[in-house]
């Protein structure tokens, strides 16, 4: 019966697959003005970027190639023509990164708490008003947080520091110690400190990060809020189950360009910190140092071996912020907003 029924059914089908149809939109004109002006915008940011790496590879060739692999782990810095091991980027790149964290710890959850209050707590007529302050915040030019960081937030924060250090010193990374290991409690090794310029370098960020978070929580969809305050969720409960999950990647993405503007962040840094080139482990003592600090340090003073040292740090921090930035858009492409939301 079954055979006879499959027979009947092969004699039934068609002897040939009829033609595909192919449905495709005709563009307008001004689709297609639209369409080219977007490829071609990221077509000049790609070559930009491209001639940026092209250009610092050229002109730090000659210390790389004096330096070799010995220019990722000297601590010193001063360059020598035809002098391998002279002159390195081990103590400013781990400046660059101790202050980028010291940035975000701050910044992080100041910038998410502001979000959140912003999209979900704020009545409309004071909701307005703080979205134009933040926005604003970003517009503040670098010299003018360098110079709050150094005339007022320094002595405020010094208090903090030494409080951290007396309380937390058995972490190493707290302790303020002199070279006998006995601990140390006047202001004065405090001051210009890696704590202090991450702190100032946090405020910076912090209105790139809240925008960021802020735009990707206002898009939560309004049925899943109302269905999770009906089933009788309170206001935080709807919060954690739909507003977060659903701006997973506006938090990561914010954060992730939080980090690439602190690690480049240049004259707050270079008017704040006690420049250095050994690696201060010691975040609260006085002393570190930044890639970007270290060349409007030494660039209007350096040969023309020492710019293409310079121009080789350069290089170093201009991949890693490359690399942050690949980073982030993975992480951000694998957990799209709303993707989990409950």
């Amino acid at each position: 019966m079954s055979g006879a029924v499959i027979e009947a059914a092969e004699d039934e089908a068609p002897t040939s697959a009829a033609p595909r149809r192919s449905l495709r939109s005709l563009p307008v004109f001004s689709d297609r003005v639209f369409r080219a002006v977007c490829y071609a915008a990221g077509g000049v940011t790609v070559a930009i970027m491209l001639a940026v790496g092209l250009f610092l590879t050229a002109r730090g060739g000659d210390a790389l190639g004096t330096a070799g692999f010995s220019f990722l782990w000297t601590q010193g810095w001063d360059p020598q023509e035809g002098v391998a091991g002279s002159f390195g980027i081990a103590a400013v790149l781990f400046g660059t990164v101790t202050i980028a964290l010291i940035a975000l710890a701050v910044s992080f959850p100041l910038a998410l708490g502001t979000a959140l209050l912003i999209s979900e707590v704020l009545p409309d007529r004071i909701k307005r008003p703080m979205i134009t302050i933040v926005d604003l915040m970003a517009a503040v030019p670098s010299v003018v947080f360098g110079l709050w960081g150094v005339q007022f937030l320094q002595e405020n924060a010094i208090p903090v520091a030494q409080w951290i250090s007396v309380y937390f010193g058995w972490i190493p990374i707290f302790a303020v110690t002199d070279e006998d290991g006995a601990q140390l409690t006047d202001a004065s090794a405090f001051t210009s400190s890696a704590f202090i310029a991450g702190m100032v370098v946090a405020l910076m960020v912090l209105p790139t990060q809240t925008s960021i978070m802020r735009e990707a929580f206002s898009q939560a969809p309004i049925g899943e809020r109302e269905g999770a305050l009906a089933l009788g969720s309170t206001r935080w409960g709807m919060i954690r189950t739909v507003v977060l999950p659903f701006g997973r990647g506006g938090i990561i993405g914010g954060t992730m360009l939080g980090l690439g503007r602190a690690l480049g962040e240049t004259i707050a840094v270079y008017m704040i910190i006690s420049p250095i080139f050994t690696i201060n482990w010691q975040v609260l003592e006085t002393g570190s140092n930044s890639v970007s600090a270290l060349i409007a340090l030494r660039y209007g003073e350096a040969s023309e071996f020492g710019l293409s040292a310079l121009m080789a740090a350069g290089l170093a921090l201009f991949l890693i912020t490359l690399v942050i930035n690949f980073t982030a858009s993975s992480i951000v492409a694998r957990s799209r907003s709303g993707a989990e939301s409950n």
